[in-house]
């Protein structure tokens, strides 16, 4: 069963140990965070009352963290999930509830092209694909290619 909470502070060693899975950071492009800079990020977010965050529950346990914010004037959503809860429909149904929460539209979603699954994610829940965009990583590596999603 998936549920959503607010995020506590007993939830972030869980989120830490997520974001350093090397498969995960291949597949998002996302370089992983040194604990420092992981905790000075999630006062940052947790302070910002333009992001809304929650964590995602996985028949109680923490599988990960969902969330909203605005970049250049739009507000899109993403979302991160432990390898273990992967491939059970747990980000498909978190995402799904997010958005009875979460009302505003549009609302945009951006992923890299390299992670299909994630697409299929937004997808199921109504997103559909307007573009394609790349960026580079803060740690000046790779370029990301990614998908453009957009839910009315």
């Amino acid at each position: 069963m998936v549920t959503l909470r607010a995020v506590t502070t007993d939830d972030l060693p869980f989120f830490f140990a997520y974001q350093l899975d090397e498969q995960a950071v291949e597949m998002t492009g996302f370089p992983p965070r040194n604990k420092d800079s992981f905790d000075a990020h999630w006062s940052k977010i947790l302070a910002d009352e333009n992001i809304f965050i929650q964590t995602v529950l996985y028949e109680g346990q923490v599988a990960g963290s969902i969330l909203s914010f605005v970049i250049q004037g739009e507000r899109e959503v993403g979302y991160w999930l432990g390898r273990e809860f992967w491939g059970k429909g747990i980000a498909s149904e978190a995402l799904k509830q997010f958005l009875f929460q979460v009302t505003q539209r549009p609302l945009f979603g951006r992923v890299a092209q390299k992670n299909p699954a994630s697409k299929r994610v937004l997808e199921k829940c109504g997103f559909h694909v307007i573009g394609e965009d790349k960026w580079t990583p803060p740690t000046g590596s790779e370029e990301v290619l990614e998908f453009v999603l957009r839910l009315e």
